[in-house]
């Protein structure tokens, strides 16, 4: 069964009323529909983990759904801060060791990731694109990309906030 948005919302609905089983329905169908969302963002390996992470994240805000909304954009929207973390959290690990043969198993996800970070930073205002580098990808706290960049604290975080913002929105139109 392929579970249809009206299907999952009054799952949802019923599962936000106290119904366990009804929420138990929800997560599978839910984890059917995610497995075939992430199927052409990232690695197959990696998609079980991804999986469970948006599985865990809708669990924690299943308060904040709104019954009046559809279903599927909320849990897309979730899934979606999922992926760009997975990504973030890829090339972070990796950035400091990666070596870039291609021939050695498992690079290519990596290598991938980390191209496709590097283009959609270059698509963001510069100072927004460093920020974003410093905080998100090397780890730098919010101080220290302050002292960095010249920019006062409060301009990194809205940096941060903005450049974040712009690139879930570029992520989503491709």
């Amino acid at each position: 069964m392929i579970a249809n948005e009206e299907t999952l919302k009054n799952l949802m609905i019923r599962a936000q009323g106290g119904d366990k089983q009804s929420y138990s329905v929800l997560l599978e169908q839910t984890g059917r529909w995610l497995s075939r969302y992430f199927s052409n963002k990232i690695s197959n390996d990696a998609i079980d983990d991804l999986i469970q992470e948006t599985l865990i994240s809708l669990h924690r805000k299943r308060d904040s759904f709104d019954p009046t909304r559809a279903y599927l954009p909320w849990i897309a929207a979730i899934a979606r801060y999922r992926w760009v973390d997975k990504l973030r959290q890829t090339y972070k690990h990796q950035a400091g060791t990666l070596d870039f043969d291609i021939a050695e198993e498992g690079h290519e996800d990596v290598v991938g990731a980390k191209i496709s970070i590097d283009r959609l930073l270059t698509m963001l205002p510069e100072k927004q694109a460093e920020v974003i580098q410093l905080v998100k990808v090397e780890g730098y706290s919010i101080a220290e990309t302050s002292d960095k960049t010249g920019q006062s604290e409060s301009l990194v975080k809205v940096n941060v906030h903005r450049g974040l913002k712009k690139l879930a929105t570029l992520i989503e139109s491709e």
